[in-house]
């Protein structure tokens, strides 16, 4: 056993765990994080992915002792984070994908977001090809991953007061039009112009 010093969601912590434990099993059977997922253990799946010093990881391959020192965020920092940059309501990747409908199961959902958050983060108007691009890591086996690169270009649109890209499936369809109409977006304005 070795005593880990670790800055987990803003906090310091010191837990106690085998020298051989990875930050996955530290942060769900030490710290009961369960948020991150484990899925196939070998780095394939993307469902643990956390963010380590603000970049996207996977958990279950990272030794929590190489950890020490450095800032790691689980998808139940994200909130919190949020809220004290000021925001109101979830982070706004949570969001979007909430309103699109972006996943099913929700087990690779954690992985997706934080992967989502740190593009954002790096890149505030990324093209669909670099979400793709960032998004690669992370597996889905319910969806086509059409609603997830969706709810990505929605918190990008919302966040630059712009129209999301209009979807390949959705030639001659507004996806902004769609959301308000479904309750997902808030209407315009009484005397603001309708998006699109």
């Amino acid at each position: 056993m070795r005593v880990l010093r670790l800055e987990v969601n803003g906090d310091l912590v010191e837990v106690a765990a085998p020298e051989h434990w990875t930050l996955l099993e530290v942060l769900r059977y030490r710290l009961g994080l369960t948020g991150s997922k484990q899925g196939c253990d070998k780095g394939d799946c993307g469902a643990c992915t956390v963010l380590l010093q603000g970049q996207p990881v996977l958990s279950c391959l990272k030794l929590a002792a190489l950890c020490e020192g450095r800032a790691v965020t689980t998808i139940e920092g994200l909130l919190p984070a949020w809220r004290a940059s000021g925001g109101e309501g979830a982070d706004p990747v949570q969001e979007a994908f909430d309103r699109c409908g972006a996943l099913q199961c929700g087990f690779c959902q954690p992985g997706m977001i934080l992967s989502a958050r740190a593009l954002l983060n790096a890149n505030q108007s990324p093209s669909r090809a670099e979400i793709r691009e960032a998004l690669a890591g992370n597996l889905c086996r319910c969806t086509g991953y059409t609603q997830i690169v969706q709810a990505v270009e929605l918190a990008i649109a919302e966040s630059v007061g712009a129209e999301p890209e209009r979807p390949a499936w959705s030639p001659d369809e507004n996806p902004w039009k769609v959301a308000v109409r479904a309750g997902r977006a808030p209407a315009p304005a009484d005397g603001e112009e309708e998006q699109g």
